[in-house]
């Protein structure tokens, strides 16, 4: 990978009412045709469904996804991606990560590898919760697109409509927040060391803002992505004082709620372990000693750790199964209101591949649609496939290494899984993606802040 793509995706790189029937997304897929465009031409129809069937607008909503075989996904597949799993965990130095593999015509893998810590023999639980990072942004712009159907407010109002306080912002839009192109700086690199020093601080959200307007803008607000984590803690302010609700809330009524994430939310500033309920992955983060080393073998324990600090850029908590769940809503657009296609006009990435762009909160490699990033303790990534239905989920529990790291391998598991055989009785599909298992193998290996360990 050229250095200009590395320091480019370090940073920034995403019906009717029912009962959840499951926590796995392959047992909730439904057959349907796939794709974004069926979806947003359906939605006149599945209003008056959910008028006939007496749900609100808020209500539950059905991925429209292929059906997924009932069937573990072949054991030469499963045994390359437990390598590729097993080699990430050695590089970044987890002890432990949970992977979801949901190939529809193919199988399923969703497995906890490795311990909760190197001195806790616990076996990861494939249930454990854990922080999904950027992700957040994605399920953020799912709430402002959902109210701005609702014509609570629009992708063209300035941020200052809503927020008070912040000065020389009136050109700046809502959807220039969403997509990151207002220019407004990010508050991450500032304030990191300040949260493993006291990870049990309730960060205020303009707190976290100031020091990303403490930036000069970046370029004229609207005209290219510019990664800001400020820019989404914005507008999850903006989104509070809309609707009359705390973000948590936001996110509860427009996004979780209606795709029945029964694991996922988004945390208040109490410190906590990342578990909505039972037990979480434990959170590590590995630190150079005064040597310039990194110390691979005894890292910061931070799994309970105040989600403020996140907020509506990076603060969700979720599990595995959900987050695949999620990331196929994402590849769906299961959320957009009738006549929104929020990845229609996708942004460049300076330095990145052609095949990488982002729009909406989210990102889009090839035909895969979802989200990575990481926060202390945890290093995650979520796509699914807009073609094929390959969902692919993935969280490592140490957020030492630079973030991209988890895309990476969610993009090597994606490979892999693309070309596992078809069951019995289903067809492989013929489509493919720009890249190998191996480039991304070497990339992560190339990239690692731990050495296995000397035979």
């Amino acid at each position: 990978m050229a250095r200009a793509y590395e320091r480019n995706l370090t940073g920034i790189v995403a019906v009717v009412c029912l009962n959840r029937e499951s926590d796995d997304p392959g047992v909730n897929m439904r057959a349907a045709g796939w794709g974004r465009r069926a979806a947003a031409t359906a939605a006149g129809a599945l209003a008056i469904m959910l008028t006939l069937a007496g749900c609100s607008a808020n209500g539950a909503v059905t991925l429209d996804v292929p059906t997924q075989v009932d069937a573990q996904l072949p054991a030469e597949t499963v045994q390359q991606m437990q390598d590729a799993v097993t080699s990430a965990m050695v590089a970044t130095g987890s002890s432990g990560a949970i992977v979801g593999v949901w190939a529809p015509w193919s199988g399923t893998w969703v497995t906890g590898l490795g311990t909760e810590s190197a001195t806790d023999p616990t076996p990861v639980g494939v249930d454990d919760g854990f922080r999904v990072s950027r992700v957040t942004r994605a399920m953020t712009c799912d709430a402002l697109y959902s109210m701005v159907g609702e014509g609570k407010l629009a992708l063209e109002d300035s941020v200052t409509k809503y927020v008070s306080g912040v000065p020389d912002l009136e050109n700046i839009t809502l959807g220039q927040l969403c997509d990151s192109t207002s220019g407004i700086g990010s508050y991450k690199p500032r304030l990191f060391g300040m949260w493993l020093a006291n990870p049990d601080r309730d960060w205020n959200p303009r707190e976290l803002v100031s020091y990303g307007l403490g930036q000069p803008l970046t370029g004229t607000p609207g005209t290219a992505f510019v990664d800001s984590d400020a820019g989404y803690a914005l507008l999850g302010l903006a989104l509070e004082r809309a609707a009359g609700m705390s973000a948590s809330d936001v996110l509860e009524t427009y996004v979780f709620s209606r795709l029945e994430l029964g694991s996922t939310s988004l945390p208040g500033g109490t410190a906590a372990p990342p578990a909505v309920a039972g037990s979480s992955l434990l959170g590590h983060h590995s630190m150079a000693g005064a040597d310039g080393v990194m110390n691979c073998t005894e890292p910061l324990d931070i799994t309970t750790f105040s989600s403020s600090t996140g907020y509506t850029d990076s603060g969700a908590v979720s599990t595995i199964a959900d987050l695949g769940r999620y990331s196929q809503s994402l590849a769906t657009g299961a959320l957009e209101p009738s006549g929104i296609d929020r990845l229609a006009e996708p942004l460049v990435i300076a330095g990145a591949p052609s095949w990488l762009t982002t729009r909406g909160g989210v990102i889009q490699a090839a035909s895969l649609v979802g989200q990575f990033g990481s926060v202390p303790g945890y290093m995650s990534a979520a796509f699914s496939d807009t073609n094929t239905g390959l969902t692919v989920a993935v969280v490592l529990n140490n957020s030492g290494a630079a973030d991209t790291l988890g895309a990476y391998l969610a993009w090597e598991l994606a490979a892999i899984a693309s070309k596992a055989p078809a069951a019995g009785g289903q067809s492989a599909p013929d489509a493919g993606l720009p890249w190998t298992a191996q480039q991304f193998h070497d990339t992560i290996a190339a990239n690692a802040i731990c050495a296995a360990p000397a035979p």
